[in-house]
């Protein structure tokens, strides 16, 4: 006995439909290992008729005013928490991610997330209106930039599909957005959800492969590209979109130092860096991952690490016991494999290091000590459960060594030390720097790096400003 496939679609202009061509991909319940739908692999007729409404819905919703569109966002929100089963569904199935913990940590803040920029369309204004020049008056209008081709990334499926669409359509942009090949279900969902509210044209989904979104960059309609995704992808991205000229939003890979200071409690220092860590199966571009800790409680800390990670448990998504589900694909895992089995000879894996079962797509919780700056798996992006371990002498040395990547997404300092903390979270070169804690997001608070990491704003009133562009207007007051 066979069982049916489900069938997912793109959404374009209100209505669901596959590609022209009729070509579709086979998408993989990485708890599993197993197919369970295929989605549409768009190819040009799609991306144009995506672009086509995009583009025709744009004026009419330009001219909304910002509380007709914030009224639309705060519907969004209620039917994202009235519909909240049916999007954790998708996404485990999407993720294989344990379904409480989609409950408890994504579901909230994306609901969230809609309504801080539901009120940030009531904030779209210009800064002054003055007379600078002799009988000439000056205003300055804030506007949308106009069709916004976006791309999420499989990491965050869902959260980072409301990073992308709630700050464009709060500034008066329409959407044509890619998820990833390999986590399409929840974003279809997503388009039913904001088809039912929003005019049709606002926002639609093109499914499919790079190929597909690089088509969406490529494309003359857009005015702005914006990606979540990896720095090679990111490049690709800027290449393209420097040929038309488009604003480019970039939000790529992280290598996330956190620095652990003498004077730290080390307890609470493991239990925490240890769930920043592995959470996600450290899926997570600002992931603790990269630990440097004092030379003066070094095995103490790592011994205290490696017990915590050997008690972490990944498993099924209906397992509540678990922090954490499979890694995403099977090229993921066998990346994170790779790490692991090019070790150089003076590191030590002090716990995990292996695939967990043999069914679907898990690794165990892993911590690698005895590293040296120059190694692969410190200047390069895990993007797994894998911490690992270097020991420094001192300040000067921490700050050489956490700076000393080509990322600068986020970092953390843990010390009692506040003048310390400050001198580390001036020096820091990253986007975020946070203080005996890591991880933690909030809506008010801008998320985007430096260097490698990209370039632009999520979450926050910066993010909203990157959907919009400046017009300078000058009036005569002669008549």
């Amino acid at each position: 006995m066979t069982t049916e496939l489900r069938r997912l679609r793109n959404y374009i202009n209100g209505e669901f439909k596959d590609a022209a061509d009729g070509r579709t991909i086979d998408v993989v319940n990485p708890a599993t290992g197993e197919v369970y739908a295929t989605s549409p692999l768009s190819g040009q007729a799609d991306v144009d008729a995506a672009m086509d409404a995009a583009a025709a819905a744009f004026p009419a919703w330009r001219d909304t005013t910002p509380a007709e569109r914030q009224k639309v966002l705060l519907k969004i929100a209620d039917a994202f928490e009235e519909r909240a089963e049916e999007l954790i569904a998708a996404e485990s199935e999407n993720t294989g991610k344990p379904l409480e913990l989609t409950r408890t940590e994504e579901i909230p803040p994306m609901v969230d997330q809609i309504r801080f920029f539901a009120g940030a369309a009531r904030m779209l204004e210009g800064r002054s209106a003055g007379e600078y020049m002799e009988g000439l008056t000056s205003i300055v209008r804030r506007e949308p930039v106009g069709v916004c081709a976006q791309v999420a990334p499989w990491n965050y499926p869902m959260m980072m599909a409301v990073w992308k669409f709630a700050p464009a359509l709060a500034a008066g942009n329409t959407v044509v957005l890619k998820p990833s090949d390999t986590t399409p279900a929840s974003t279809v969902l997503i388009a039913e959800i904001i088809g039912a509210i929003a005019p049709k044209g606002v926002f639609n989904v093109v499914c499919g492969d790079r190929t597909t979104g690089s088509l969406m960059v490529e494309h003359p309609t857009p005015a702005m590209a914006s990606i979540t995704g990896s720095v090679r992808a990111g490049i690709q991205v800027a290449a393209s979109a420097a040929k038309d000229v488009k604003r480019v939003h970039l939000e790529l890979g992280g290598k996330a130092p956190v620095v652990v200071f003498e004077d730290t409690d080390i307890a609470k220092a493991v239990e925490d860096i240890s769930v920043a860590g592995f959470f996600n199966a450290g899926q997570d571009c600002t992931a603790a991952t990269r630990v440097l800790v004092h030379e003066s409680i070094h095995d103490e800390f790592v011994a205290a690490l490696a017990k915590a990670a050997s008690e972490t448990k990944t498993g099924a998504p209906d397992d509540e016991d678990v922090l954490y589900g499979p890694l995403n694909n099977a090229n993921q895992l066998a990346q994170v494999s790779g790490f692991i089995d090019r070790l150089p000879a003076h590191a030590k894996v002090e716990a995990g290091g292996q695939r967990v079962g043999d069914k679907g797509f898990f690794y165990a919780a892993t911590v690698v000590s005895g590293l040296k700056q120059d190694d692969e798996i410190i200047q390069n992006e895990v993007f797994g459960p894998v911490i690992t371990v270097q020991s420094f002498a001192d300040e000067a040395q921490a700050l050489e060594w956490a700076n000393g990547v080509e990322y600068a997404l986020a970092s953390s300092v843990w010390t009692k030390d506040h003048a310390r903390a400050m001198r580390m979270s001036k020096a820091l070169d990253f986007g975020c720097v946070w203080i005996n804690t890591h991880i933690p997001l909030v809506a008010e608070m801008p998320h985007g790096g430096f260097k490698k990491s990209g370039y632009g704003k999520d979450l926050s009133a910066y993010g909203f400003d990157d959907y919009t562009r400046i017009k300078h207007v000058m009036t005569s007051l002669d008549g």
